[in-house]
């Protein structure tokens, strides 16, 4: 499911459902459950263990947010929807809109993909900017509450075992309150303690798979020219596992991250920064960082060891009640910088399924319907990462065919507007990855190159 096919928003669809929604995790899957949710319940709190900052700078709660995150197509129109005149905002704030068939230029496959032939626009800016507009929003929305500074402790179960009907919570100094709920939500992330409780309570944890990529990667903010919004994305290859991306954000940086997959991992230092992306396939993001300063001497670093996806959706019994969002599902590779998008349209299932389902079917058909999301995103992550021979874990049938042709696609994409402008889609998750074997871009990847460049 992607941008074209999952249903779209519309606020005025929610029937009007009785008590109050709790969300765990104020995160961007946290945030964007919480809006939906509003629609739909007399109350929603969201329930948070960080302190939020007052200006838009990494917290403790999301170690990732230094380095580099991408708002993908899918996630920028859902945010527009959910949120109008969020673009604005972002511009007002400082962040960019970019775009990505010109400003970007794209790496892979030994070369440089040709500009694309229709504009795509980009959102440009840093994780904490994106979350920090969200949560304003979130908090100026009626019947919304957001307690920052308050653990998640339990899940309170109904008498019979059956249904989730409530947290309890305690805040740094308090005691520990029970929280009542018709609904709750699980945005805690990829550390998300709910199979653990689901095995103590009597359930069946989810079955999980894995795919192990041994990815790191390093991040460095760099002085930028006002006027100049270039990006670079740097993709690695089998013959060559490292990569980069550098986008433009608010007050005037660069965001720059390396990294490398199977081991080779890039340094924490200024001067190793330096060095690895010296080595890159190409000379622009080290002649960058020879041109323009480093802001600050902080070298951030995150280690991302394997895909990991859960599948909820194949367990036969479930607690009513209960939702898992996001990470807690299934966290990528963030090479791909499918996150904040995922978790964009599992809101719209969200949206769709409290439309139209029942509390007896909710949790069900939410399942069913993020793991539509989710089987797009995983195949197109983990699709990529089997283009390595050290990658490990569960490979979908018909990865490496998939892999050839895409192979064969952004080769002659180096040449091909059309072709880049196709794959670029499926990346942001505005097309279904079925879109690349549509008649007219077969013939571009697979026909000859005398006899494309002779045919009308």
């Amino acid at each position: 499911m992607t941008l074209e096919t999952v249903p779209r928003y519309d606020g005025d669809r929610l029937p009007a459902r009785s008590g109050r929604a709790v969300v765990v995790g104020a995160g961007m899957a946290g945030l964007l459950a919480a809006r939906v949710l509003s629609d739909a319940f007399e109350a929603v709190t969201v329930v948070e263990r960080d302190e939020f900052p007052t200006e838009p700078v990494p917290r403790r709660g999301v170690p990732q947010s230094r380095h580099i995150h991408v708002l993908l197509e899918a996630g920028r129109v859902t945010l527009e929807s959910l949120f109008p005149g969020y673009g604005a905002d972002l511009r007002a704030a400082g962040g960019l809109e970019i775009d990505s068939a010109t400003d970007l230029a794209f790496f892979a496959e030994g070369d440089f993909l040709a500009a694309g032939p229709t504009p795509l626009p980009h959102f440009a800016a840093t994780r904490p900017l994106y979350e920090q507009l969200v949560r304003s929003r979130i908090a100026d929305q009626e019947g919304v509450t957001v307690r920052s500074g308050t653990r998640f402790t339990d899940y309170r179960l109904d008498a019979a075992g059956e249904a989730v009907t409530g947290v309890v919570v305690q805040s740094e100094r308090g005691d520990p309150e029970a929280l009542d709920a018709s609904l709750v939500v699980d945005a805690t992330g990829r550390t998300s303690r709910t199979p653990a409780w689901l095995a103590a309570s009597g359930f069946d944890a989810p079955p999980v798979e894995e795919v192990h990529i041994d990815l790191a990667y390093s991040t460095a903010l760099v002085d930028r020219p006002a006027d100049d919004h270039t990006a670079y994305l740097v993709t690695p290859s089998a013959s060559q596992p490292r990569g980069a991306g550098v986008l433009p954000v608010e007050d005037d940086r660069w965001v720059v991250t390396v990294a490398g997959v199977h081991g080779d991992h890039p340094p924490t230092d200024a001067d190793g920064f330096r060095r690895f992306a010296a080595e890159l396939p190409v000379p622009d993001v080290a002649a960058l960082l020879d041109e323009r300063a480093m802001v600050g001497d902080e070298i951030a670093h995150y280690p991302f060891p394997s895909n990991v996806r859960r599948r909820y959706e194949a367990l036969e019994r479930f607690p009513e009640g209960l939702l898992v969002v996001g990470d807690g599902i299934a966290s990528f590779n963030p090479l791909y910088g499918q996150g904040m998008s995922v978790a964009a349209l599992e809101s719209l299932v969200l949206h769709d399924v409290l439309a139209t389902a029942d509390d007896a079917t909710l949790t069900p058909r939410f399942f069913a319907g993020a793991a539509d999301v989710v089987d797009v995103a995983w195949r197109l992550a983990i699709g990529s990462d089997f283009q390595f021979p050290e990658t490990t874990g569960d490979k979908p049938r018909g990865t490496d065919l998939m892999n050839r042709y895409v192979s064969r696609l952004t080769r002659r994409a180096h040449d091909d507007g059309h072709l880049r402008d196709a794959f670029v889609r499926v990346m942001m998750m505005e097309r279904p990855p079925t879109s690349l074997f549509q008649p007219g871009i077969l013939w571009r990847v697979l026909a000859p190159r005398l006899v494309r460049s002779a045919s009308p």
